[in-house]
């Protein structure tokens, strides 16, 4: 691994994290290639669900401002905070642990989920985009059931 690369995938971690925080899905997608693997770990039956439409596999571009878009939509935006506790960097892969605080538009319940999310980076876009999240919290924040 060299130390540039690694340099490199640490920079671009830093500027995705920063658009994200400041919201505009357009210019969160430049971030990512035209093509990508976007999973979530979520069970396949539950993705797409109305509550929640931004939980779903993705591969372009188009689909990460979408889904950047969805995500603001159906949560509300003065209530929505990110704690970043760690960025590990592996020559172009770099996972991103911390916890989302957010409450769901539709309910009003405000709820908190662990994360980890794993990006891997080709000439600063990226490629890979998985995110590994406290499922269930989100899903009972958005079930009108449950409230």
């Amino acid at each position: 691994m060299s130390i540039e690369t690694s340099t490199n995938t640490r920079t671009a971690v830093e500027e995705i994290l920063r658009r994200i925080g400041e919201g505009d899905p357009e210019r969160i997608a430049e971030l990512y290639a035209e093509q990508s693997d976007w999973k979530l770990n979520w069970p396949e039956a539950e993705h797409g669900r109305t509550a929640m439409p931004w939980i779903r596999h993705r591969s372009t571009r188009a689909d990460a401002a979408a889904h950047y878009r969805e995500l603001a939509e159906h949560h509300v935006p003065e209530q929505v905070a990110t704690e970043v506790e760690r960025i590990l960097i592996d020559s172009n892969d770099a996972v991103v642990i911390g916890e989302i605080r957010q409450t769901a538009r539709s309910t009003g319940h405000a709820y908190r989920a662990r994360f980890a999310m794993h990006l891997t980076f080709e000439d600063g876009l990226v490629t890979r985009h998985h995110i590994y999240e406290d499922s269930l919290a989100v899903a009972q924040a958005f079930d009108t059931e449950e409230q």
